[in-house]
């Protein structure tokens, strides 16, 4: 009998949904084996290398990506698969968690003990502390005292010609030292770190505080950008208190403005001490504000985040003087009447040295 057009129809639909509904169920299979493999793969991939206990140095500088780190896990021979660990720390949450250093691992840790490592900080390096307030001399004596760097190395490191390029320095006198540019941090050395690395790490620093912004401000101020990093650097020695800094910037920028010495006798230390000599008021260098009029040729230590600031962004005061107290306050005036006033009531025992 023959099919009419309408059965032929029918019978064709209920053929493609046969094949349809087999499609979908092979493929809905294939997925299932395909996603029980990937999982199996992926669990696999999560145990150790290897029984091997052998010690594995990984460096992992500030900046790295997490592929960055799967990469070379995978290259050192910590883990068996990269992609597994980048799983393994997207799925947990903790690619923000991962630090930077230096770490000592090994075959036989799971992908779960590496990054606990990794996470937690156990850092196989020693730290070379760079302390704010620094004299480039200090810096010079620690690295070597220490940091258990030579002489040599060091000395070689700090010659400024190495950096001549360096972002940081692009304000700076060719031929001036690194005085007042290494900023005041903590660096991590390990074994193989010279200290030309630690020189520029202090320098990358210094680049990260130096933006734009306080650039901008040191203009706005009628300073260079080493104009500022000096004065900045007067700031920090003349007083510890974050509070003071801004108003003893003010003090400074105003003496400056109206054509007074600066009178700062950190810097006549400064320079007493750079000729080898007993730190006084009285020693006649080019440092001594006291002396000569306007800045110092140069910074007279390194500079804290707070010093920068402080020259950025002074006081909006009118003051001319200032006083450390015995009791550790700073003391201002406008009159050198009471600058002599308030030195006589709070400073019989500092101001008597």
């Amino acid at each position: 009998m023959k099919m009419s057009k309408k059965d032929y129809a029918i019978k064709t639909s209920h053929r493609w949904r046969r094949i349809w509904l087999g499609l979908t169920i092979t493929l809905a299979v294939c997925a299932l084996v395909g996603g029980l493999t990937a999982q199996y793969m992926y669990k696999q991939n999560l145990k150790p290398l290897s029984a091997s206990q052998k010690q594995v140095q990984v460096t992992i500088p500030v900046g790295t990506t997490v592929a960055e780190i799967a990469q070379t896990l995978e290259e050192k021979g910590v883990i068996r698969a990269g992609w597994a660990f980048q799983w393994y720390v997207r799925t947990n949450g903790l690619r923000d968690r991962l630090q930077a250093g230096t770490y000592s691992l090994r075959p036989n840790q799971s992908v779960q003990e590496v990054t606990d490592v990794l996470t937690n900080g156990k850092i196989e390096t020693d730290l070379v502390t760079i302390l704010p307030g620094q004299r480039l001399d200090q810096i010079r004596t620690s690295l070597i005292t220490n940091a258990g760097f030579s002489e040599a190395d060091v000395d070689a490191a700090l010659k400024p010609s190495n950096y001549i390029d360096h972002p940081a320095l692009v304000d700076k006198p060719v031929t001036a030292s690194l005085e007042g540019y290494l900023y005041p941090e903590s660096y991590q050395k390990t074994a193989d770190t010279t200290p030309e690395e630690i020189i520029t790490a202090a320098l990358d620093q210094m680049q990260k505080h130096l933006t734009p912004e306080v650039r901008a401000a040191f203009t706005k101020q009628g300073l260079t950008v080493h104009e500022g990093v000096i004065l900045a650097s007067i700031v920090e020695q003349e007083v510890s208190k974050e509070s003071d800094r801004p108003i003893v910037a003010q003090v400074f920028l105003t003496r400056r403005k109206v054509g007074m010495n600066l009178g700062s006798d950190v810097t006549a230390f400064y320079g007493a001490i750079q000729a080898g000599v007993e730190p006084s008021v009285l020693y006649d260098s080019p440092y001594n504000t006291r002396i000569h009029l306007g800045l110092p040729p140069g910074p007279i230590s390194n500079v804290s985040e707070s010093s920068l600031d402080a020259v950025a962004h002074p006081a909006n005061t009118d003051y001319l003087y200032f006083v450390a107290g015995d009791d550790g306050n700073t003391y201002f005036s406008k009159t050198n009447e009471e600058h002599e006033a308030l030195t006589e009531k709070y400073c019989k025992q500092l101001c008597s040295q």
